[in-house]
């Protein structure tokens, strides 16, 4: 079963079983395994484990795999946690059928198992992610909406094989069904990584096959610097609630858009309901859901909402959510500074 949510849930159950573990003297060694290195998103959700993990004050030890790689690498990393008997893992993974069998052996090891980001297909598994489905979906629909309902898009993908690449594709398709005369003009799977996909917009516009719209899997910020740098025609782009887009879309004229929120600091929300499991508090179904708002920068409620959010002093990359209500209680200087327990 799912449990969808608006964020915020489940503090007082937090704050109680925080307490009570803290009372008792119990900590424990929480081991993380994610497989992309240099991904602002993802470096964001690392930071958010760590700060979560020194503010709940019963993670004694962290043990982090944070290296790129695939399902082998992390099936490796996580046979790799298993041995170190680690108490929980807080896993991103890169693929939920290449990486069942470990989390499965996990869960017969005694260690409880929390997916953040992405689903997985093992069972025994808990699951705290964003709602990458209607992500698409919002944004899809918002931009279709933009370009008159007719025209040809870019679709600027994740990477390949991540159940949060597929899960968004079933988003935008849904969105595409409603659209019969917007056509996908260019498929591509960026790899979550900017460089990358500067690089395959710029490589596209040099085709000259014209494009109404751009969605990006939140590779966004380089994707409107390739255009203006390029001169090439602003069109409605969608991407997510990184820092340097919202910036732009408060700040570059002409610039149509909208960012959907996907925070990072889900990692440190996987931290909390992994520390709630172990101490007795299981909730009620295995996923939990964080729902997705879209900011638009083409009304005024969301041009308000976009000026509200826009944080300069984060990195370009990182989303400006950087904690989940009820979920994350370390502060803004505890997820910049990016330490843990004994760091």
């Amino acid at each position: 079963m799912k449990m969808l949510v608006k964020i915020g849930f489940a503090a007082l159950a937090a704050g109680l079983c925080s307490s009570a573990a803290m009372a008792a003297g119990k900590t424990y060694t929480i081991g993380v395994s994610n497989t992309v290195q240099g991904n602002g998103w993802r470096e964001e959700m690392i930071c958010a484990i760590k700060a979560q993990a020194l503010a709940s004050g019963e993670v004694a030890k962290l043990n982090i795999a944070h290296r790129n790689t695939d399902a082998a690498g992390q099936l490796e990393d996580l046979r790799n946690l298993i041995s170190a008997k680690v108490d929980a893992i807080v896993v991103n993974p890169a693929d939920p059928a290449g990486i069942k069998a470990a989390l499965a052996e996990a869960t017969k090891a005694g260690i409880v198992v929390v997916a953040v980001d992405q689903a997985v297909t093992e069972p025994s598994a808990y699951i705290i992610s964003n709602n990458q489905e209607k992500y698409a979906y919002l944004g899809a629909k918002w931009l279709f909406q933009q370009m008159g309902g007719k025209g040809g898009v870019v679709y600027m993908r994740g990477a390949a094989g991540a159940s949060a690449d597929s899960d968004r594709d079933k988003g935008f398709k849904e969105a595409l069904k409603e659209f019969p005369d917007v056509k996908v003009v260019h498929e591509v799977f960026t790899g979550w990584q900017q460089d990358q996909a500067k690089q395959q917009i710029l490589d596209f516009i040099a085709t000259g096959t014209p494009f109404n719209g751009i969605w990006t899997s939140g590779i966004d910020n380089v994707i409107v610097d390739a255009l203006t740098e390029s001169q090439t025609a602003l069109v409605p782009i969608v991407g997510a609630d990184n820092a340097g887009f919202v910036g732009q879309l408060n700040k570059v004229e002409g610039l149509k858009g909208a960012a959907v929120t996907n925070p990072g600091s889900i990692g440190g929300a996987g931290v909390t309901l992994a520390l709630q499991i172990l101490d007795g508090k299981k909730p009620a179904q295995q996923t939990v859901l964080v729902e997705p708002s879209l900011w638009q920068n083409v009304t005024d409620a969301g041009k308000a909402q976009l000026k509200s959010a826009a944080d300069p002093s984060l990195s370009p990359e990182w989303p400006v959510s950087i904690s989940i209500p009820n979920w994350t209680t370390y502060t803004k200087d505890q997820i910049v500074a990016c330490k843990g327990p004994g760091e």
